[in-house]
């Protein structure tokens, strides 16, 4: 983790809302269908909510109807990395933010071509910063 970022929870919970805290640092998740962001198409970038890290661009999001903003891509091969989860009594791939080690969603093999991937994030992992007119 970088040195500019908190290290405790403590250090944590003083940058981020209740929410943000237990879906980033704690693997929580938002409920279904009630993020900001997920019907928000604009153009522009998604960065991590707790670093400001680019994660996504928005020419890889799309709707694909599961109630979390989804991409297709991230915005580099850098900017995330993935776990292996059993939580939940389920096999699923984590996605956490390569740069704070937030948790930011899980990946699926269910999305558009080419890459049939769907990255589902939640949208209080996110924020949306707009290209430049």
């Amino acid at each position: 983790m970088s040195d500019d970022l908190p290290k405790t929870d403590a250090e944590w919970r003083d940058r981020l809302t209740p929410l943000q805290f237990a879906v980033l640092r704690q693997a929580g998740t938002e409920r279904a269908f009630t993020g900001a962001l997920t019907d928000h198409f604009a153009a522009g970038t998604y960065h991590c909510a707790a670093c400001s890290q680019v994660l996504f661009h928005a020419d890889s999001k799309y709707h694909s109807g599961c109630g979390w903003p989804a991409f297709s891509a991230a915005a580099d091969s850098g900017a995330i990395r993935t776990k292996r989860d059993l939580s939940h009594g389920m096999l699923r791939t984590e996605v956490l933010c390569s740069r704070c080690d937030s948790h930011l969603g899980h990946v699926f093999r269910d999305g558009p071509p080419p890459s049939f991937t769907r990255y589902c994030i939640n949208s209080v992992c996110l924020e949306f910063v707009p290209d430049a007119e």
